[in-house]
């Protein structure tokens, strides 16, 4: 358990499920550790440095995987054993990163935070299987799905002409917490009723 502790990242699984993660995750640490040149073919690098990334990959594998790559000391030969092993994760991740899309709709969520998490989710899985994804494609789904009782509501954002989808999402966060205070007050105040005449 203390080894867990000691991870930047979660170790790749033996079932490569969170292989597309693993890898931004592996190459973001090892350019941090100016290791990024080990998994590339052609490198031209010293033992130790070798020795140092083929570390730090090990200590993110899944002991299976571990004992499995036991034998190989070449850090760029084990990235390439992995890769032909793993990289088909995106012909699994991208059809249902397309489906959750094409599903996502904002009237389906409880709040815009989980809404927008939502959003983030599915983007960013398009975008490691090599999607783009645009801030007019995530405005557009955004006003595309809000609730058929909130029209009006819906066209007067479309107007606003937000180019960013971090804009639209933050007016809406504060709109959602101000209509949740508005309620909060209007409950703990009883409402005056006028007795008749």
């Amino acid at each position: 358990m203390s080894n867990l502790a000691k991870l930047e990242f979660a170790a790749l699984e033996i079932s490569g499920k969170n292989y597309l993660p693993w890898v931004l995750d592996a190459e973001i640490h090892l350019d941090a550790k100016g290791l990024g040149e080990m998994i590339k073919d052609g490198n031209k690098t010293t033992c130790q440095d070798k020795a140092n990334a083929m570390i730090f990959l090990r200590r993110h594998l899944h002991e299976g995987l571990k004992n499995e790559y036991l034998t190989i000391k070449d850090p760029q030969i084990l990235w390439s054993n992995l890769k032909e092993r793993y990289d088909h994760q995106k012909t699994i991740i991208l059809p249902n990163a397309r489906y959750d899309w094409m599903h996502l709709r904002l009237q389906d969520f409880k709040s815009v935070s989980e809404y927008n998490s939502a959003m983030f989710k599915i983007t960013s899985q398009l975008k490691l299987c090599g999607e783009k994804v645009t801030d007019m494609d995530m405005l557009e789904k955004t006003y595309s799905t809000f609730h058929a009782n909130n029209i009006v509501l819906q066209t007067q954002y479309r107007e606003k002409g937000f180019k960013k989808y971090s804009e639209l999402i933050s007016c809406l966060l504060v709109a959602e917490q101000n209509n949740e205070l508005l309620m909060k007050n209007h409950e703990s105040r009883p409402s005056l009723v006028l007795p008749h005449c």
